[in-house]
């Protein structure tokens, strides 16, 4: 079947060959696994309440999600997406920012619908899991043990495990050298075109759902292979590569 005329209510394949054969599973975090956009706006805004500065509604907080917690300081800080902030109120406002993140870190947090068990298929299946993230180890490990996925995934990179992080493709490269396998034999599942384009700079498969925090953008733009509304639609996609 040619890949590009394949649709369902489920997914939309856009660059590949179903069932798509891969050993790996990598799986982005914010955005993909966890809805938490409410905690870092919640974050945000005591930030800036300390600061003395306007709150920011949490939809506008949410666009500016992407690229790690540094960037959506200064996001938040300038209202603009590029922008820097003045360097002393920056130096000021990060430690701030990471102490109300650290307290609020699973208040409102919760895996996407569909996760837990798309999580369970995959595993059931043989495929072998890894969690990526730009997020900061010290807040990574705490919420996938406070979501109960923590020991679904054999090894877990955070945006502070390695000398660079998405969208560079060094973290992908480590994880297919840590399970012995070709990067055109892992997929990345993520939301956001820094996935993307860590996935195509490490020669990985690349999914991508529609309910993340992708700066902005539609997820449809994205050069992906395809687009998949849970991660419950994944496993009709692939299958374990022999």
């Amino acid at each position: 079947m040619n890949s590009q005329n394949f649709n369902t209510a489920q997914s939309s394949v856009k660059k590949i060959d179903i069932p798509l054969p891969v050993k790996v599973i990598m799986i982005d975090l914010d955005g993909t696994l966890l809805n938490t956009a409410d905690d870092l706006a919640l974050a945000a805004n005591l930030m800036l309440r300390e600061l003395d500065l306007p709150e920011k509604s949490p939809a506008t907080i949410q666009s500016y999600i992407g690229k790690g917690i540094e960037r959506l300081v200064k996001r938040t800080l300038t209202g603009h997406m590029d922008e820097e902030p003045e360097a002393t109120l920056f130096a000021k406002a990060l430690p701030i920012y990471k102490n109300h993140y650290a307290t609020n870190l699973s208040i409102n947090t919760r895996p996407y619908p569909g996760v837990i068990n798309g999580i369970e298929a995959l595993l059931k299946a043989g495929f072998k899991l890894a969690c990526i993230t730009n997020k900061s180890e010290i807040f990574t490990l705490p919420l996938l043990q406070a979501t109960g996925l923590i020991d679904q995934f054999e090894i877990v990179l955070s945006g502070d495990s390695l000398p660079r992080k998405k969208p560079d493709p060094l973290p992908l490269l480590h994880i297919c050298k840590h399970f012995d396998v070709h990067p055109s034999k892992a997929l990345l599942i993520g939301d956001s075109l820094n996935d993307a384009i860590a996935a195509r700079a490490a020669g990985c498969h690349i999914f991508c759902v529609p309910y993340g925090y992708n700066e902005g953008r539609d997820v449809y733009d994205l050069d992906c292979d395809a687009i998949v509304n849970s991660l419950e639609d994944v496993s009709a996609l692939i299958k374990v590569m022999d």
